[in-house]
């Protein structure tokens, strides 16, 4: 298995490791309940440099870039980011990923450069399919295994890291990054992003320089509480945001319009692959739709349980689900059928062989 430069870190904090897309990851620390109720209040940092992250670069990097991916990067500046999807032939979902437009200093002139931040369960599959599709005059060059990717993430974000750089990070608008000096260190790529809703930054780094980064940061935060935080609160998160995650809500069989992205899929914009097989999904509407639902007690709906009407019809399945440390209630996402997705409609969980009450609702489930 792989580690991250910070696994010595993590097994020194106590964290428990879990094999997760091929690393050994800390899931948890102080436990995921503290850890969201730490990120929903205050700050947290994750470590997820498992992510993969690829350069895109030359004159037609913008070519090939347009061409797999769903979104419009022609409408990127330079210093902004995209959240877009790699559809198939087939219309379903390769990837779910970030498209970041980086500046003229990544490239020679006349040329374009972006930078792909991919799933890390995905890297060797969309790095081979990102080859297969360059027929365009740019180079791919992956840097996965040379990057750290830190995520400080919660509403004081910001000001625990401030002291640190002199980018003005309260006034970053989000979905954009900046390059400059944090904690010392030259040249760190420091991004308005994150995957838990409660804003916050991610942070890339030379994996040399991941430690030092780490130190500083929680020197910097200590007065906030930062706490270190694992995957296991990252996806109770995410989850009550109603963010997809692959291989749960959307995988190589997922229309991007049955799973609610069809906001990043810009069908108007030129030629791309799958274009014509999700616009039909569009047109002829999907049989299915992701909805949140949201279980009358406590009891959890997990991957893979049924949903049925009042009346006794199947009617759908859950994704992913789990409490909501937030909320206090048991919450999921769920493909259901498409004349039974709407608000407030009362539905039934099977939960080993009993059916148990439960109502839909849109996400996001927690907002603010």
């Amino acid at each position: 298995m792989k580690k991250t430069a910070l696994h010595h870190i993590h097994e020194e904090l106590g964290a428990k490791m879990v094999p997760f897309a091929g690393y050994d990851m800390p899931v948890s620390y102080a436990g995921i309940k503290a850890e969201h109720l730490a990120v929903r209040s205050s700050v947290g940092v994750f470590d997820v440099s498992h992510m993969g992250e690829f350069i895109v670069r030359g004159k037609e990097a913008l070519d090939l870039v347009q061409w797999v991916s769903s979104n419009d990067a022609s409408r990127l500046e330079m210093g902004d980011v995209q959240y877009s999807c790699l559809p198939n032939e087939e219309g379903g979902i390769i990837d779910d990923f970030l498209v970041y437009r980086l500046g003229e200093d990544q490239c020679a002139a006349g040329e374009q450069a972006f930078m792909l931040v991919v799933n890390a369960s995905n890297m060797k599959k969309d790095w081979d399919w990102l080859q297969s599709q360059n027929r365009f005059d740019c180079e791919l060059i992956d840097i996965s295994d040379k990057t750290t990717l830190l995520a400080v993430q919660g509403p004081k974000a910001a000001e625990a890291l401030q002291s640190l750089t002199e980018i003005a990070l309260g006034e970053m608008k989000y979905y954009s990054f900046q390059k400059g000096k944090f904690a010392g260190l030259e040249n760190v790529l420091v991004s308005a992003t994150g995957y838990t809703g409660a804003g916050g930054f991610e942070i890339y780094i030379r994996n040399e320089d991941a430690e030092a980064l780490w130190t500083a940061i929680f020197e910097a935060g200590a007065a906030y509480d930062i706490q270190p935080v694992g995957l296991g609160a990252r996806d109770s998160l995410r989850l009550e945001m109603g963010y997809c995650l692959y291989g749960n809500d959307i995988d190589d069989t997922t229309s991007p319009i049955a799973a609610g992205l069809g906001w990043i899929t810009k069908l108007q914009k030129g030629d791309f692959v799958g274009k014509e097989k999700i616009a039909a999904v569009k047109e002829n509407k999907p049989t299915e739709k992701l909805y949140g639902l949201v279980m009358e007690g406590k009891r959890p709906a997990r991957q893979g349980y049924l949903v049925y009407s009042v009346e006794g019809e199947e009617i759908g399945r859950i994704t992913s689900g789990g409490p909501s440390p937030s909320l206090g209630k048991s919450i999921a996402l769920a493909y259901i059928q498409s004349n039974w997705a709407k608000k407030d409609t009362e539905v039934l969980v099977e939960i080993r062989g009993k059916r148990f009450a439960a109502k839909l609702q849109r996400p996001p489930f927690w907002k603010g």
